[in-house]
């Protein structure tokens, strides 16, 4: 019976491991050519933040109509969480009100990465998040 057991165990730490591997590389591939990286030509408005703890900057453009952001850029320096994270966050707000984003929580952020976040990288996965948040909503809204 215990050998069973010992197997089951061998078996998920395998899949794991596996599992690992593949957000790796996925990540990393996203992290050499993150979506919506660049800068827009016309926005509405713009916020940077840095993570003092580990040096990741990130700096956001959002260009608002209607109330909804129409397009949204990033720039920065940063880890691969950090970069990953904002790279889904800036696509997951393009067409949202600006009401949605502001009640955007740091379990969508988590929810987005699909992976487990250490307490040392969570700081770097809510950068971006935290950066949205310091936008004066109310006075973007047209």
């Amino acid at each position: 019976m215990k050998s069973n057991n010992n197997q089951d165990n061998n078996q998920e730490e395998s899949k794991q491991s596996s599992n690992d591997a593949m957000y790796k590389e996925q990540f990393l591939e996203i992290y050499k050519d993150p979506d919506n990286f660049g800068k827009l030509e016309k926005f509405s408005c713009e916020v940077c933040k840095l993570n003092t703890s580990c040096g990741d900057e990130v700096k956001i453009q959002l260009l608002i109509k209607d109330n909804k952001v129409k397009d949204v850029k990033f720039r920065g320096k940063g880890c691969v969480i950090s970069t990953v994270a904002t790279s889904f966050l800036t696509e997951k707000i393009k067409g949202l009100d600006l009401d949605t984003i502001k009640n955007l929580s740091n379990k969508d952020i988590i929810d987005l990465l699909g992976i487990p976040i250490s307490y040392a990288r969570l700081k770097c996965a809510l950068l971006s998040l935290e950066a949205l948040k310091e936008i004066n909503i109310e006075k973007n809204k047209k």
